[in-house]
């Protein structure tokens, strides 16, 4: 699990491990002790009173040398993160991923994801990517707020996403018309016939208050042409249902971003 979340309390590494009428709390703290034990994970901070588990760079070799996951050669133990105080971000990150499903698919998902165009200058960090082994590639793409930003940050940074789902690339050989294609599609999710759904998450306020930013949200993203989704994680947990704020449309997006100048 740690591979894959990069950072996680005993709660929630015994929600993963665990029945779910159990309470393993007790077997994980044991054995999170051992692992520590034997240099392969560690504490570096805590969510509250409760100590969040990384493993350590040691750890992390012995699961890659045991080909327990995919080969992520740029993937971090979290220590870093959790040190600077992204803790509570990263533990919140990983309460998103459990309420979606993720105890069933959990080696599918990686989190902090970089997403660059190096011709403009767009890059962020997507904080979790759901990538299922299907015949399509299916993609999810996951933000998830900790009541920590400005709305108008949260706004910008899930326009990012139409920003980066509209940049193309002119491809032909010189001295022909050529043709664009979109980035996203030549080099990040090559398998996927549209751009992956946007799920953003609204966590760390009380509920009214988490309302009230899904609704600010929605008219700071109204006519986006990207698929976005949001929700707050107290609903996700209890099995509500999702708001759709943003629908995918190529056409109108390719009208939004001028064409590449051809060679």
């Amino acid at each position: 699990m740690l591979g894959c979340v990069r950072m996680a309390t005993v709660r929630q590494m015994a929600q993963v491990i665990t029945a779910e009428d159990a309470d393993g709390r007790s077997y994980v703290r044991r054995a999170m002790r051992k692992l520590a034990e034997l240099g392969l994970a560690e504490t570096n901070g805590k969510d509250g009173r409760h100590p969040i588990w990384n493993l350590t760079p040691a750890g992390q070799k012995a699961l890659a040398d045991g080909n327990e996951l995919p080969f992520r050669p740029k993937a971090g133990t979290g220590a870093k993160a959790v040190k600077a105080g992204f803790g509570p971000h990263g533990v919140a990150v990983t309460d998103m991923i459990l309420a979606y499903g993720g105890r069933k698919h959990l080696t599918d998902w990686q989190v902090e994801v970089n997403h660059a165009i190096k011709e403009t200058g767009l890059s962020f960090n997507t904080d979790a990517v759901l990538a299922l082994p299907t015949k399509t590639g299916e993609v999810r793409l996951f933000e998830l707020d900790n009541g920590t930003m400005s709305q108008a940050r949260l706004a910008k940074e899930v326009w990012d996403y139409e920003r980066y789902a509209g940049h193309r690339l002119w491809e032909g050989a010189r001295g022909t018309i050529g043709t664009t294609h979109p980035f996203w599609q030549r080099h990040r999710y090559t398998r996927s016939a549209t751009f992956p759904r946007l799920h953003v998450v609204l966590a760390g306020k009380e509920e009214h208050l988490l309302d009230n930013r899904l609704q600010a949200l929605a008219a700071d993203v109204k006519g986006i042409t990207v698929a976005v989704w949001v929700n707050t994680l107290p609903r996700l947990q209890r099995g509500e249902p999702w708001y759709e704020i943003g629908v995918d449309d190529p056409d109108r997006r390719r009208e939004r971003y001028p064409e590449p100048p051809g060679r």
